[in-house]
């Protein structure tokens, strides 16, 4: 499986586009200077102490205060709340945990009135972000994710993947582990680390050392509510996470943007360097790349399959849910429980990719076409197993019910990705009144002739629905319309569709592709 990596950069958010073999399998969006992005730490403020939920509300800085369940705590906050204030009081006068005296656990059926008094200050880490009407939900078990290492300050417990089946590499990396750790951080070794190097797991440790260190330096000055240590940017999660033998490009259209990467990716992979490219390409990234027009199709209501099949989705308050439909693929050749269960095969894989691709968390419901015969039921629910293997996402899939509904839990850390397809009438405004349409071309060409004329400019493309595109260039040679300004204005005008651009939408660029406003 080839993965792909589109970044398109704009002044107001960074969008990734993740492809496996050219299908878009995950769309993220970052905002810039988001915050209260999972992995987040702060140091708050606790307002309200609710023993009925056994939870405290903790002001971080949002409009709506945290959620802090005792359960989240973890067993070694009554530790980090004194390292809180011995660091703030200038007792703590290192980073590093060597000579810290660590506290008692707490206990696992304790009440949060015990742990925490209302107006204390608490460092916390963002454990899911602000959706909808609630706040972040947060965690004082602080820990600092890296490549092939997470960090946890205040324990010393050393964890390795479950993934790693190896009984020998196992008791490798734990021994290596019980070595290069500092006292009073415990270990969690991720899936790629298997096989991995002395030197390249203690680079790591001793990149999540110095983020760490960063904290607490930034914890010393602190006043809450105040950002002390923000998690590393969308971008370089996903390489951190995914990075591995089968990217074969990373595509970027922001020189900034491709250095920081640049940057990055010699850190933590040198010899994937030549997998990252800088776009220069005169279309935007994601028409350049079929991205534009994959999210068009598979973020509305209704996502159309290969065979004709279809699922529509709808969204409630409490739950999503997928209806499959055979559409126009039935066969004739085939019986109506063997074309069932093929429709229901190609909508199981298509359900698993807009899971991940939406980032849809909660209660799933999933209505495929019944079917009767057992064996196909299962055989049906094993394939959803198989495709959400690959969701990082902790996930619980349930069996088929006996009215044919399949229920998945999914986790939900971020808002879900929500991608507007219908576009607004740049002729109405949402109006529903839109001026004659046989007069949309005479605007173009007027708006050409001022910019030539007046503005005197050469070398200028026209962006344009493909549709519209396709108009302008009717006739080929001498007879087109194109042609038509060529003749009038002694200068050609390239015009190429855009697949973003809305049907009665254009816009004209100068040599350099920055746009020309009128």
């Amino acid at each position: 499986m080839n993965q792909e990596l589109i970044i398109n950069s704009t002044p107001n958010e960074v969008v990734i586009a993740l492809l496996n073999d050219k299908r878009l399998v995950e769309l993220h969006r970052e905002k810039n200077n988001s915050r209260f992005s999972v992995g987040d730490i702060y140091l708050g403020k606790a307002k309200k102490v609710m023993t009925g939920l056994n939870a405290a509300f903790v002001d971080v800085g949002y409009e709506k205060d945290a959620f802090l369940h005792y359960l989240d705590l973890g067993p070694h906050a009554l530790s980090l709340m004194k390292y809180v204030v011995q660091t703030q009081n200038g007792k703590q006068n290192v980073s590093n945990l060597m000579y810290f005296k660590s506290e008692p656990e707490i206990k696992k059926d304790g009440k949060i009135n015990e742990i925490i008094k209302s107006g204390q200050n608490l460092l916390v880490q963002v454990a899911k972000e602000p959706i909808s009407a609630k706040g972040p939900r947060i965690t004082t078990e602080i820990s600092l994710a890296g490549r092939y290492l997470v960090l946890i300050p205040f324990s010393d417990k050393i964890s390795v993947s479950s993934k790693i089946r190896k009984f020998e590499e196992k008791n490798r990396l734990k021994e290596l582990m019980q070595k290069i750790k500092p006292k009073n951080f415990g270990v969690i070794v991720r899936t790629v680390a298997e096989n991995k190097s002395v030197v390249e797991l203690e680079a790591d440790l001793n990149d999540l050392t110095n983020r760490w260190d960063e904290c607490y330096k930034a914890l010393k000055t602190s006043q809450p509510p105040m950002r002390v240590l923000g998690e590393v940017d969308r971008t370089n999660a996903i390489l951190r996470d995914f990075l591995n033998a089968s990217f074969n490009a990373i595509h970027v259209n922001d020189t900034t943007v491709y250095e920081d990467l640049k940057t990055y990716i010699k850190t933590i992979a040198p010899d994937k360097l030549d997998i990252l490219k800088l776009h220069s390409g005169k279309l935007p990234i994601f028409d350049a790349h079929g991205i534009e027009k994959q999210i068009k199709s598979l973020f509305g209501k209704t996502v159309h399959m290969k065979s004709g099949a279809y699922l529509v989705i709808e969204h409630t308050e409490a739950l999503h849910v997928f209806d499959v439909n055979s559409g126009n693929r039935a066969k004739s050749e085939s019986t109506q429980e063997e074309n069932a269960f093929d429709v229901n095969l190609e909508a199981a894989v298509e359900v698993a990719r807009q899971l991940k691709l939406r980032d849809m968390g909660g209660i799933i419901v999933v209505d495929f076409i019944d079917m009767h015969n057992a064996e196909n039921r299962k055989l049906l629910y094993d394939k959803l197993k198989e495709e959400m293997k690959s969701d990082r996402a902790k996930h619980n899939i349930l069996p088929p019910s006996k009215f044919g509904l399949i229920q998945i839990t999914r986790q939900r850390l971020r808002p879900e990705v929500n991608v507007e397809v219908l576009e607004t009438c740049p002729g109405c405004g949402g109006t529903g009144k839109v001026q004659p349409s046989i007069l949309f071309v005479d605007q173009i060409s007027n708006t050409l002739a001022y910019i030539i004329k007046e503005q005197n400019l050469k070398n200028i493309t026209l962006n344009i629905h493909p549709y519209i595109e396709a108009f302008i260039k009717k006739g080929g040679l001498f007879r087109s319309l194109q042609w038509k300004w060529y003749f009038e204005h002694k200068q050609w005008v390239k015009v190429q569709g855009v697949s973003s651009q809305g049907i009665m939408e254009f816009k004209f660029f100068n040599k350099d592709m920055d746009e020309i406003i009128v």
